[in-house]
C-alpha cells in the first residue's frame, strides 16, 4: 500500500511524515523533492499470536509512504517542477491531503489567513484540473490515433468513459463519485486519474480542537473520501514519550484512542477494501495485506509465486478460535481446524498454512 501525503505550503505535511514513518525531514526541501518512508502497520493480532506462537521474529505489514512536493495554487504557474505532486500522487492507492486547521503567528499561510474549508475546496479544484488536463491530453491522443487506424471496440469504450469522465470533471465533481462497470475500469485503469482514487482529508488542528473534537469536519457522503483529524505536532511529541503508561493517559486527555499513524491506517485500509491474514510459526509470526475477497491461491502468492503455482490446499485456524482456545491442538480437538482448497476466500484474522508442490 502506498499513500501519497499532499498539501498547500506550510500545512504540516513534513509533520505529520515525520509521526507516520519516525523520520525527521530537516530543513526545506528542495523544489520537486519526493521524500519516502515506510511505517509499520501496528496489528494487536500480530501481538496475540506471537504470545501464543512464541517465534523467534515477528513481521507486522508496512504501508509506503511519500512525502510530495508542496501544491502550488497561487496561479503563479512554474512548468513541470510545480507540478511533479503529480507523478507521485498518481502512482500512489491513496491519497492522503493535509489540509491546515492550526493556528500559529510562526508559521505564514500561503493565503494570509487560515481557512480549513477554502483551502480543501482550492485543493479539490486543483486535482480536477490535473484530471482534466489528462482528459484533454487523451481525447487529442485517441482523435489522432483513429485518424491513422481503425479504433477496437475496448478503443471505443475508453473514449466513451473519457468522454464521461470529462463531464464529470466540469461539473466540478471527482471522478470517485463515478459507478463504473468492470469494463469501464479496466479501460481506463493504466491512466491513473487523480481523483477517481480514495481520498483522505487530514485537517491538521491545534491541540485543543483535538481534544475538544468540536471542530471535526463532518464525514463525507462522497465515496472513497474519508476525514481524518490529527494534531501532527502535539501527537509526534507523545509518540516520543517512552513511557507507555504516561503516553496512553496524554492520548486519553486528547480523547483519542490512538496515535494518528494507528487511525491513518485503519481508515486507509477500509478505504481500499484491505485485510490482513497471518502466517504462524516457532520461527515467525507475520501479517500479510490482501484485498477482501481474495482467493486462497491468490493470496499465497503474496507470501511467494511458487506457492500459489502450485497451491495444493490450506490449512485455516480463526484468530478468535485461537485466542479461546489457546493453542492450536486444542483447536482441533474441537473440530475448528479447517482444510480448504482453491475455492476458499480467505477471511479477515486467518492464520494460514499453505500446502504446496512445485
Amino acid at each position: 500500500m502506498k499513500i501519497a501525503i499532499l498539501g498547500l505550503p506550510m500545512a504540516g505535511k513534513k509533520t505529520l511524515f515525520g509521526l507516520l514513518t519516525a523520520r525527521d525531514v530537516l530543513g526545506p526541501k528542495r523544489a520537486g523533492e519526493v521524500i519516502s518512508g515506510k511505517a509499520n502497520v501496528w496489528d494487536k493480532r500480530v501481538d496475540d499470536i506471537s504470545k501464543i506462537a512464541k517465534p523467534a521474529k515477528i513481521t507486522y505489514a508496512q504501508t509506503d509512504f511519500v512525502l510530495c512536493s508542496d501544491i502550488d495554487n497561487s496561479g503563479g504557474g512554474g512548468g513541470q517542477l510545480a507540478n511533479s505532486w503529480i507523478q507521485e500522487a498518481k502512482t500512489s492507492d491513496l491519497l492522503c491531503i493535509v489540509v491546515r486547521g492550526f493556528t500559529s503567528e510562526e508559521v505564514y499561510h500561503p493565503a494570509g489567513s487560515v481557512n480549513a474549508n477554502r483551502d480543501k475546496e482550492n485543493l479539490e479544484a486543483e486535482l480536477i484540473f490535473a484530471d482534466l488536463d489528462l482528459v484533454e491530453k487523451r481525447l487529442d491522443r485517441i482523435d489522432k490515433d483513429k485518424k491513422k487506424v481503425k479504433t477496437t471496440a475496448i478503443q471505443n469504450l475508453e473514449e466513451e468513459t473519457i468522454l464521461k469522465f470529462k463531464k464529470t470533471l466540469e461539473s466540478n465533481e471527482k471522478l470517485n463519485t463515478l459507478t463504473l462497470s468492470a469494463e469501464e475500469e479496466a479501460s481506463i485503469n493504466s491512466l491513473n486519474f487523480l481523483t477517481i482514487k480514495p481520498i483522505i482529508w487530514c485537517y491538521n488542528v491545534d491541540e485543543d480542537k483535538l481534544r475538544e473534537q468540536q471542530q471535526q469536519p463532518q464525514q463525507t457522503t462522497k465515496s472513497h473520501d474519508d476525514v481524518f483529524i490529527v494534531s501532527a505536532q502535539i501527537e509526534k511529541e507523545i509518540l516520543a514519550i517512552d513511557n507507555l503508561e504516561e503516553r496512553t493517559e496524554y492520548l486519553k486527555d486528547l480523547n483519542i484512542s490512538s496515535l494518528g499513524s494507528d487511525r491513518l491506517n485503519i481508515a486507509a485500509y477500509d478505504l481500499l477494501g484491505l485485510m490482513s491474514f497471518y502466517t504462524m510459526g516457532k520461527d515467525e509470526v507475520r501479517a500479510w495485506t490482501i484485498r477482501k475477497g481474495t482467493s486462497a491461491p491468490k493470496a499465497a502468492g503474496k507470501i511467494h509465486s511458487d506457492i500459489e503455482r502450485g497451491f495444493i490446499r490450506v490449512e485455516v485456524i480463526k484468530y478468535n478460535d485461537l485466542m479461546f482456545c489457546g493453542n492450536e491442538q486444542k483447536i482441533r480437538t474441537l473440530g475448528k481446524f479447517m482444510v480448504k482448497g482453491q475455492d476458499y476466500i480467505i477471511e479477515d484474522g486467518d492464520i494460514c498454512n499453505f500446502l504446496f508442490n512445485v
